[in-house]
């Protein structure tokens, strides 16, 4: 085989395992205690990822396999570094973070979201993140204010 041809190689496969890094928010990184252990458990998956890609023997492989752990590696380091433990809201009566908010929608539906940190948040299961148009308009409110929302009202009828 010709030198050409495994420098060819190598060249390709050096530039498929160059990822960009995974954007990092300019907002203050705040999380809750369970935000701040799931990122830990996070960080801890790709420093084990990466490190079983490093016991891969050939060098091409292992470079396609500890390209993304080793994205990861560098995001989760930097987010749990960079994490500001907030305690849970002293009370329920003003929406802050950490509280979970009910609020009526103008069309009738109810909602339920906890407020919690950007690498927390997943409206599927209930949580949405204190950078998000919704939680600002919320924030230091109480119930039965309404907010105005992407020219939507709510009010808010819990805190929790």
């Amino acid at each position: 085989m010709s030198v050409a041809f495994t420098k060819e190689d190598s060249a390709e496969t050096a530039a498929e395992t160059l990822l960009p890094d995974r954007p990092i928010s300019t907002e203050p990184n705040l999380v809750t205690a369970a935000g701040l252990a799931a990122l830990e458990r996070q960080l801890a998956a790709a420093r084990d990822a990466y490190e079983a890609a490093m016991l891969i023997e050939d060098v091409n492989e292992k470079r396609r396999q500890a390209a993304g752990p080793l994205r990861d590696l560098r995001y989760f380091a930097e987010r749990v570094r960079t994490a500001q433990l907030i305690p849970p809201p002293a009370t329920n009566e003003v929406v802050a973070f950490g509280s979970t908010v009910t609020f009526t929608r103008d069309d009738g539906r109810v909602q339920t979201y906890a407020i919690v940190g950007e690498d927390e948040a997943n409206p599927k299961v209930g949580s949405i993140s204190f950078a998000s148009p919704i939680a600002r308009a919320m924030m230091g409110k109480v119930v039965g204010d309404e907010v105005s929302v992407g020219g939507r009202e709510v009010e808010i009828v819990a805190i929790r």
